[in-house]
């Protein structure tokens, strides 16, 4: 294997994998990904992840940075595309190819992100729910979009995160609203006239899934959100230390949690507001 992470990328591509594509097509997506999260993605041992992603480092298809832990220690290594990962992406995706100083700042800023975590908050929902689909398979998480894209096809909605969750023959959608506990309550009920505003032009009826901090913040929620929740908008709420496909979804005015391929959801019309078609009406996943 080539040691110098100068080296040409062709030369690099007969080392690749197609799981290798697969994580670097994530992080394209995503931004960043801790080893924990990779490992519950890709791998079944610990160390065989942590060999892989040495060996992807050294050949600058992926970067890396991580944090001093409060108390002693480090935190997890936070990976992200390296600058060969950049241009591996950018020829994928017929994208200008970067320059190293391009690559560089990438990482630097999303390393000093303030919203960082919320950003790794929203990405370990759509983990979970892949680690589950690894061993399960009657499920699938079959669309799996960050906020940039979901935004771009679902104007005027910016959710953290969308996508197709399958389980036993049903299929839902979702709109993810990844909550860390920083905003006032207002604020997250203001973000549900969007969703409201998309159903109405024809888009989908998705619920909305609060992913709280606390029990105490999804209490507060749901007392709030009483007969202040648009007409036709689904929400449903759990918590960070659940399992986002078992049945720990309380929609807001029930009683009864339920699993996420139990919530109602409605893929909307073929219209020209719903990217869930294409020109002819077929369905896109």
């Amino acid at each position: 294997m080539p040691q110098s992470r100068s080296d040409g990328l062709l030369a690099i591509y007969p080392h690749i994998t197609s799981r290798d594509r697969q994580l670097l097509q994530l992080l394209d997506d995503h931004q960043v990904l801790t080893t924990d999260q990779i490992h519950a993605l890709f791998f079944l041992a610990r160390r065989t992840c942590q060999i892989r992603l040495g060996e992807l480092y050294r050949l600058g298809l992926l970067d890396r940075f991580r944090f001093a832990r409060d108390g002693g220690g480090s935190q997890p290594w936070h990976w992200t595309l390296g600058h060969n990962g950049h241009r591996f992406q950018a020829a994928a995706h017929n994208r200008p190819e970067p320059t190293a100083r391009t690559s560089r700042q990438q990482m630097q800023r999303l390393s000093a992100n303030p919203n960082l975590t919320h950003l790794l908050t929203a990405t370990e929902f759509g983990v979970r729910l892949s680690a589950y689909a690894r061993s399960h398979p009657a499920a699938e998480l079959s669309r799996w979009w960050p906020e940039t894209k979901t935004a771009a096809r679902f104007s005027p909605v910016t959710p953290d995160g969308h996508g197709l969750w399958s389980e036993d023959g049903t299929t839902v959608g979702y709109w993810l609203e990844a909550d860390t506990g920083s905003e006032p309550l207002g604020k997250l009920a203001a973000k549900l006239d969007k969703y409201a505003a998309l159903a109405r032009k024809g888009g989908p009826r998705y619920p909305v899934l609060f992913w709280l901090p606390t029990e105490e913040r999804e209490e507060h929620l749901h007392a709030y959100l009483r007969g202040r929740r648009p007409e036709g908008v689904l929400v449903a709420t759990a918590t960070h230390s659940s399992d986002p496909a078992d049945a720990v979804w309380l929609p807001v005015g029930d009683t009864q949690r339920v699993r996420l391929a139990g919530l109602p959801s409605d893929h909307g019309r073929v219209v020209a507001a719903n990217s869930n078609y294409d020109e002819n009406g077929v369905f896109l996943t």
